[in-house]
């Protein structure tokens, strides 16, 4: 059922470095020539345990955004959390999103964990030039993946700020974790994605 959550600001020391770091991004073409075909493959195996802790990383980004007390895990083989149920909010409509099987492939694909920066968009812009385990280490970077309404994440696809945004309420979130995201993997952007950054950001006052 749809919600309608009070904006969560982020904390101010976050916005101003994003701001910052907008002023830093390298500036490419929107559509580079020359680079190679895009391909998921690229990036690794889907949702490696890259952190050792037993759980691949959908069952870490589910267990982090999951509502608290809402959430039912299990244990299978190595993984302590293997996620079964919960509630998330979605943070790109402010939708409630409550599942009580995620073993049935309609519920799972219902919530889908969101690379911020799509790989694709990722690939255009610098990703195409980085070694294997790089791509497969940013493919499963946490602080650059959210839990998300399905079709939601599917209509965003691989577009970036300037063509795909979420409701007003979340834009400041989301600009400054775009932003800070392609700062901390030195990937470029084009000037119409660091003119839309730019007005994401305003949005956190």
């Amino acid at each position: 059922m749809p919600t309608t959550p009070s904006t969560r600001a982020e904390p101010e020391p976050e916005v101003a470095v994003a701001r910052a770091a907008l002023d830093t991004l390298r500036v490419v073409e929107r559509h580079p020539a020359g680079l190679p075909p895009y391909d998921r493959d690229a990036f690794g195996e889907p949702w490696a345990d890259t952190d050792g802790n037993g759980c691949n990383q959908r069952d870490d980004v589910l267990l982090r955004d999951v509502l608290p007390g809402t959430v039912v895990v299990q244990r299978q083989d190595s993984c302590d959390h293997d996620v079964l149920a919960g509630s998330w909010l979605d943070p790109y409509t402010g939708v409630l999103l409550t599942f009580d099987d995620l073993k049935d492939g309609a519920q799972a694909q219902a919530i889908q964990i969101d690379h911020v920066v799509p790989l694709a968009e990722a690939w255009r812009s610098g990703a195409s030039d980085w070694t294997a385990e790089r791509r497969a280490a940013y493919a499963n970077d946490l602080d650059a993946l959210l839990a998300v309404d399905g079709p939601t994440n599917a209509s965003k696809g691989d577009e970036d700020p300037a063509a795909w945004r979420p409701r007003q309420g979340y834009q400041c979130a989301y600009g400054v974790r775009w932003t800070l995201t392609k700062s901390r993997w030195g990937l470029a952007a084009d000037s119409s994605e660091i003119r839309a950054l730019g007005e994401l950001l305003d949005h956190c006052g």
